[in-house]
């Protein structure tokens, strides 16, 4: 049985695949350049998401302005693993946070972001488990591009591809071009029970 909050991903040993959804202005220059430069900004939080299918629900397959283009942005595992640690969730879990306002303050000096949203279905329909997705602030923005990123790629062509078959009513072809994602298990580091992992 698949656990409520867990994270799955497309991951080795060294490196995990974050997917995110651009204007193409972002996109070609990303992928000439191996990382983000202008006019990205480095001044706002970035959300990166290891769900291909949660993207394509929030993305609507490439069709909403401004997220036209898939990019999987492979980052290294450490860097996850970092994040990971810094992150604070975006919802006060009666569990752990007794008190909304310590909460709050938490929340609002971190430098990382915790997101737990319903996972999605080929078709976008909402699952009864969840999916991660984590923003990173200002501060740690910079060590996400020059630090974190081993290589982006451009799945635009994909989606489109898997657009088109699912338009078509062909679900076991559109199914098979779907980026696989296991079970993503991390280390020590991470305080599981702090981001409400399964």
């Amino acid at each position: 049985m698949t656990a409520l909050h867990e994270i799955r991903a497309d991951h080795d040993r060294q490196s995990i695949v974050m997917y995110q959804a651009y204007s193409p202005a972002i996109a070609d220059p990303a992928l000439e350049a191996q990382r983000f430069v202008a006019p990205f900004s480095f001044h706002r939080m970035t959300w990166i998401k290891p769900s291909f299918l949660w993207l394509m629900h929030r993305s609507q397959w490439g069709r909403k302005s401004g997220q036209e283009r898939t990019l999987a942005v492979r980052i290294t595992r450490s860097g996850w693993e970092r994040a990971l640690s810094l992150g604070v969730l975006t919802h006060p879990e009666p569990s752990l946070h007794p008190d909304a306002t310590a909460w709050k303050k938490q929340l609002d000096a971190a430098h990382v972001h915790v997101q737990w949203d319903p996972e999605r279905s080929l078709r976008g329909a909402a699952l009864s488990r969840y999916s991660i997705q984590v923003g990173l602030s200002r501060h740690v923005i910079r060590q996400f591009v020059d630090d974190w990123i081993v290589s982006i790629d451009d799945l635009t062509p994909t989606v489109a591809k898997i657009r088109k078959l699912l338009d078509s009513g062909e679900t076991s072809k559109a199914r098979r071009l779907v980026p696989a994602e296991r079970r993503f298990e991390p280390s020590d580091r991470v305080s599981s029970r702090r981001l409400l992992l399964s």
